[in-house]
């Protein structure tokens, strides 16, 4: 039997957070509706625990909806407590964690249950950017619920028992569930809004814990500090052998070869997830071209594109990043946008929000050119003229329009094969070359792949104290 039958919404509090460390609040809160008789019913604590505690030390706060007490259906005291937990979380400026197990709004309170759902929307809505906030699903997460695994920072699902979906599959015109589950954990990672999935509750907890050890309390805190005990010095000796699988890339590059990996099951040609570099926490963006395992066997192929849905994967990390002042680091290794009609009809759209999201964040960031560089999809990619702080590249990088022997194609039609390659070697040496372009400014330095972990870690210490004034305005548009 699964541990997500056997936990109560109490007992999974204290599966996540540090031993004998919570504090319940609100656990004589009962409702208040009378219709129905809603009151001859027994609901203790009105269908959901609420209170703090502590993860490695780092005091959160958090709620677990109780299942077994009106299906955990959220009624209007109900949610008052959640946002009591949040109130206090942003007053004290620490992270909230949800675990949603719930069968939706109470039918028995109707508008004033919307109303109380309305009002978790509203503080979260607040708390965004502020406080980080986790949601875990371990049961149902249907209708709004949904939206609210939305609106939080990062969400987590147990795969045999979690649900999310807005609509349930058999309410989906043409489907079924037998057909397709699209409340499924897969599906939904799939799609982009899980971020973690996990087998089990017990290492799902786990990950919530391993993730609140590495991200700060709030957006003015610098707490995602830990010791290094890595040499700073370390040669990245297998950096160029990891190239095409960008994730083993961050793992040689990082202290102790750390990496907490961020959607691992959307748009897996971008890679997302965080990273150490002499005990600091740093955001990690890379275009991936290979998915390998351990024995180095390819398992998946990826053309050097961006894609849309790689453009809105990245987009929203750095988002995350930048409001919790987390430095940014990019592998760029990318030869333009997917060529396809279906994301001709996307791609302008998302390429123009990783943009927005790389010019916007005032935040340290450092870009680090390991293959192709080319175009507009070039630019997009954390690039000096988008405001990169520093811009390495690797002696066989390539930077420029395009691929040298198109463009030698391009300018010269008419030319012959061996005088197309003459051109071909010139135009990579004058205008497609790292070194090219470092003569131009737009790359600060090349660099050899063993060296980039001394190079990075120099290079975020030089920024750590950056300050950057933007316009005066509310906020942008993108």
């Amino acid at each position: 039997m699964s541990n997500a039958v056997q936990l109560s919404a109490k007992e999974r509090i204290y599966s996540l957070l540090d031993d004998n460390s919570f504090v319940e609040v609100g656990s004589y809160i009962r409702p208040r509706n009378t219709d129905f008789n809603l009151l001859e019913k027994d609901v203790p604590a009105d269908g959901v625990v609420t209170g703090y505690g502590l993860i490695n030390g780092k005091l959160v706060y958090v709620y677990s909806q109780d299942p077994t007490v009106l299906g955990g259906s959220i009624g209007e005291m109900h949610a008052k407590k959640i946002v009591n937990i949040y109130e206090l979380a942003l007053k004290v400026g620490v992270p909230v964690i949800g675990i949603i197990d719930c069968s939706g709004l109470r039918l028995q309170e109707s508008t004033d249950a919307l109303d109380a759902f309305g009002k978790i929307f509203l503080i979260q809505s607040k708390a965004s950017g502020v406080i980080p906030q986790i949601t875990a699903i371990v049961g149902d997460a249907g209708g709004g619920l949904s939206v609210m695994a939305g609106i939080s920072d990062f969400t987590f699902i147990d795969s045999k028992q979690g649900k999310l979906f807005i609509n349930s599959p058999s309410a989906i015109q043409g489907n079924y569930k037998e057909k397709l589950d699209s409340s499924s954990a897969i599906f939904q990672a799939e799609a982009g809004l899980i971020d973690v999935v996990s087998d089990d509750q017990t290492n799902l907890f786990n990950q919530i814990r391993d993730l609140i050890d590495i991200i700060p309390a709030n957006n003015e805190n610098d707490d995602d500090f830990d010791e290094c005990t890595d040499d700073l010095n370390r040669l990245t000796s297998e950096l160029e052998a990891n190239l095409k699988d960008s994730k083993n890339a961050l793992k040689d590059i990082s202290d102790d070869n750390y990496f907490y990996e961020i959607k691992n099951n959307y748009a897996k040609e971008m890679v997302t997830g965080f990273i150490k570099l002499n005990g600091m926490t740093v955001g990690a963006i890379a275009n991936r071209s290979e998915i390998r395992d351990e024995s180095q066997k390819v398992l998946e192929k990826f053309d050097g594109s961006l894609t849309t849905n790689g453009c809105y994967k990245a987009a929203k990390f750095i988002s995350f990043c930048d409001a919790f002042e987390i430095p940014v680091l990019s592998l760029t290794n990318v030869n333009g946008y997917k060529a396809t009609i279906r994301e001709e009809q996307t791609i302008a759209n998302a390429s123009a929000k990783l943009t927005y999201a790389f010019a916007n964040a005032t935040v340290p960031k450092v870009n680090l050119i390991v293959g192709q560089a080319f175009g507009s999809a070039y630019i997009t990619m954390n690039s000096k003229h988008i405001g990169a702080d520093m811009v390495f590249a690797l002696p066989t990088s390539e930077i420029g329009m395009m691929n040298s022997d198109l463009a030698a194609q391009i300018m010269y039609p008419d030319l012959k094969d061996n005088e197309l390659k003459d051109k071909a070697k010139e135009y990579s040496s004058v205008q497609s070359s790292a070194i090219a372009a470092a003569k131009r400014g737009y790359v600060d330095d090349i660099i050899e792949p063993d060296s980039v972990r001394q190079h990075l870690i120099y290079a975020f210490e030089m920024l750590f104290s950056k300050r950057e004034y933007t316009l005066d305005k509310k906020h942008g548009t993108l």
